[in-house]
């Protein structure tokens, strides 16, 4: 998505609250989303549920209608080489094998909620399909090895670092050139812009109240990309497989707060070594 140009925007406590609101609408259509996501479903199929849950919750979409060309959808359904903004389609019917990558926001009394996730379709077994799930994998451990970067006394470029050195440990995969994570709020892209490379120790200072969304895109080959002809697409350059993850986080005194997870990001962050902000409760 194209990203809106603003200043960092911290917010209160109970703007992070409404956030969390938000972000559990993200968290189960996501959940929805993925159990729906198998052979012969269409990922236009995909974007009905996210539609059905919006209006359950009483939320509307964050990617409706957005930017110019206005999106036509609730979702971003982007399917094997298509890295993100795919728009979902009655014609894109899903095969055992392939991967797609739904990435789904929500607005809430104003406050926006944004997260995806990469399935592989089917979970087929085979040399091939241990790759997609190894491209799949390695990204969503880098998104969450960058969540366990979000501290007080940090450094916006830390994340970036920690997305990074997970993804080159895990072997040969392509970071996404120049697209990235965002700042979030009361509008889905505010400042800043977080890369998913980069050295750390650079950029503004990690404080309280602040929220972003942290989002690695990885591909099987070549990390450079085009857009197509629908003017929304991203694709790799060289036809390479792609994933995608996201969540948005809140960072408070005492650690993070993972809104988009039901869980708040407990177990995956306390797998690192980081304890989420008490704020999110038991």
């Amino acid at each position: 998505m194209r990203r809106k140009q603003s200043a960092i925007q911290l917010k209160s406590v109970e703007q992070i609250r409404k956030m969390r609101a938000a972000g559990l609408v993200v968290a189960e259509g996501l959940a929805e989303m993925t159990a729906a996501a198998v052979p012969g479903a269409s990922t236009a199929d995909l974007d009905r549920i996210g539609r059905a849950v919006l209006a359950r919750n009483g939320a509307v979409s964050s990617f409706l209608g957005y930017s110019y060309p206005p999106f036509p959808a609730v979702i971003c359904s982007s399917r094997n080489e298509a890295v993100v903004h795919g728009i979902p389609r009655d014609s894109e019917v899903l095969a055992p094998g392939d991967l797609v990558s739904i990435d789904y926001g929500a607005i809430l009394d104003g406050w926006h909620g944004d997260a995806a996730v990469t399935v592989l379709v089917g979970n087929p077994s085979g040399p091939d399909n241990a790759r997609t799930a190894d491209l799949i994998e390695v990204c969503r451990a880098s998104l969450w090895d960058g969540l366990a970067a979000v501290k007080v006394g940090g450094r916006l470029t830390d994340i970036s670092h920690a997305v990074e050195t997970s993804v080159r440990a895990a072997g040969d995969f392509g970071i996404v050139q120049n697209y990235g994570g965002h700042g979030i709020g009361t509008e889905m892209h505010m400042e800043p812009h977080i890369l998913n490379y980069g050295k750390p120790g650079r950029g503004p200072d990690l404080v309280s109240g602040l929220t972003v969304a942290i989002e690695p895109m990885l591909t099987a080959g070549s990390p450079h990309t085009t857009e197509l002809d629908d003017n929304w697409t991203v694709v790799t350059a060289d036809g390479s497989w792609a994933a995608h993850w996201e969540h948005t986080v809140a960072l408070l005194e005492d650690g993070p707060w993972v809104l988009t997870a039901q869980d708040g990001g407990r177990a995956e962050l306390a797998a690192r070594g980081v304890q989420i902000s008490a704020l999110a409760g038991g």
